[in-house]
């Protein structure tokens, strides 16, 4: 595995490398669910490509840039372990925001609920980091996990919205015996929230066992993960939502398919968590 640290040292790496090409974008401090999309990179690409940037972009002024954590040895053994031919690992903001960088990618209408509502900007910096990147990397095929759905549905309305030659695949969320959806920031909870932290997983099942039981209607569902959450002393819920799944509206009545998320705080530590109805339906 070879490992860039400039954009110009990876320019050249690239062009060493077999197509078609997957690309599995990341922050670091890797768990389970990224090395699971690395593994469905190298079940059908001929090479690997990840990238490994905590991108400030898409962090507010009051969230954890600085304390986000990080361990880039730990990541390429892991990313090493896994087949991956190449990773871009800058060694400075710089190399993607250098001075004067003021162009950025704005996806509307979808980035303004659910998280957009909470993180205003967070949408903006992440299409416009991904946009960097597909240029940059110039992959086939990319690979994100369906734990960031409205992530997702961003990334696949700005490839098509801008033309990107390139297929986004979607890896199912991973998670822990318990049912919590892996997360870096899961890193962050202290041994009582992360006992309380499954609630999230709790809440989606009982939206499910109400769908398998034939109930459509959308506040009834968000009733129930409110009921759910309210039993949980150190869960404090930001949203529930049962949108639509082309605009992210939320919905009276499910006719099709529904995204059901949540974002809930436990401490300074935010939890997303989601599933598609009817279950096993594709997010994209």
């Amino acid at each position: 595995m070879k490992v860039a640290t400039t954009l110009a040292e990876f320019a050249a790496l690239r062009t060493q490398l077999a197509g078609p090409v997957g690309f599995v974008p990341t922050m670091g401090y890797l768990h389970e669910g990224h090395l699971s999309l690395s593994r469905l990179a190298r079940s059908s690409c001929e090479s690997v490509v990840a990238s490994i940037f905590v991108n400030p972009a898409q962090f507010a002024p009051s969230e954890d840039l600085s304390s986000y954590p990080r361990d880039l040895k730990r990541d390429l053994a892991l990313l090493e372990a896994e087949g991956v031919n190449l990773v871009l690992a800058p060694a400075s903001n710089d190399e993607f925001y250098p001075e004067g960088y003021d162009t950025w990618v704005d996806v509307a209408g979808i980035t303004q609920r659910l998280e957009g509502a909470f993180r205003p900007a967070h949408f903006r910096g992440v299409a416009t980091i991904v946009a960097k990147l597909f240029n940059i990397v110039r992959p086939q095929r990319a690979f994100f996990g369906q734990k960031d759905a409205q992530q997702a549905i961003v990334i696949h309305r700005m490839i098509h919205d801008l033309n990107f030659d390139v297929e986004l695949v979607l890896g199912p969320t991973i998670r822990e015996p318990d049912g919590l959806a892996m997360s870096s920031r899961n890193f962050y909870l202290t041994p009582e929230q992360r006992a309380a932290a499954p609630v999230l997983c709790r809440c989606l099942n009982r939206v499910e066992i109400l769908y398998s039981q034939g109930e459509r209607d959308g506040e009834a569902l968000r009733a129930a993960m409110r009921e759910v959450l309210q039993a949980e002393p150190l869960a404090r819920p930001d949203y529930v939502s049962v949108a639509a799944l082309d605009t992210l509206e939320e919905l009276k009545m499910i006719a099709g398919k529904a995204l059901v998320s949540l974002a809930v705080q436990f401490g300074s530590t935010r939890l997303i968590d989601n599933t598609v109805l009817p279950p096993g339906k594709a997010l994209v």
